[in-house]
């Protein structure tokens, strides 16, 4: 997408695998910018993630929406810079089927090493299912591992 390096940067753009985590929620990004921090992503929610009723688990949005928030501020950063995640408060405002879900996330506002995050999750329609808000730091990338 712009040729930009970081771990961020090299899933997007092939150089890397994504993570695991993002894998198993099906993630594809859809569309990135540094310059903006914004990010808009596709999840892929399988019927393993369903409860007894037949709906998404909230534990698999929440996660979605970590993976939302986290990328939108990580297309921002230089390639030696890494993000901790201090705290997420999810919302979930309706039952969610299994399918493709698309997040928005964007940095609302960065002050130094500190980032005020939010996100959004939608059905293929454009309702949305579940929106959030996030604290995150930016830390060191070689810090990254023993982070909170």
């Amino acid at each position: 997408m712009t040729g930009r390096s970081g771990p961020f940067w090299d899933g997007v753009e092939g150089r890397a695998p994504l993570p695991r985590a993002a894998a198993t929620l099906g993630l594809e990004v859809l569309d990135a910018d540094g310059d903006n921090g914004t990010v808009e992503l596709a999840f892929t929610a399988t019927e393993d993630f369903t409860n007894p009723a037949g709906n998404v688990l909230g534990a698999f949005l929440a996660a979605m929406l970590y993976d939302t928030v986290g990328p939108a501020l990580l297309a921002t950063l230089e390639p030696d810079q890494f993000q901790s995640t201090l705290e997420l408060h999810t919302q979930f405002l309706r039952p969610v089927r299994p399918g493709r879900i698309i997040g928005k996330g964007r940095v609302v506002h960065r002050a130094g090493d500190i980032a005020f995050l939010d996100a959004t999750l939608a059905d293929t329609g454009g309702a949305i299912l579940a929106t959030a808000s996030a604290t995150a730091r930016v830390i060191p990338l070689d810090q990254a591992s023993t982070s909170a």
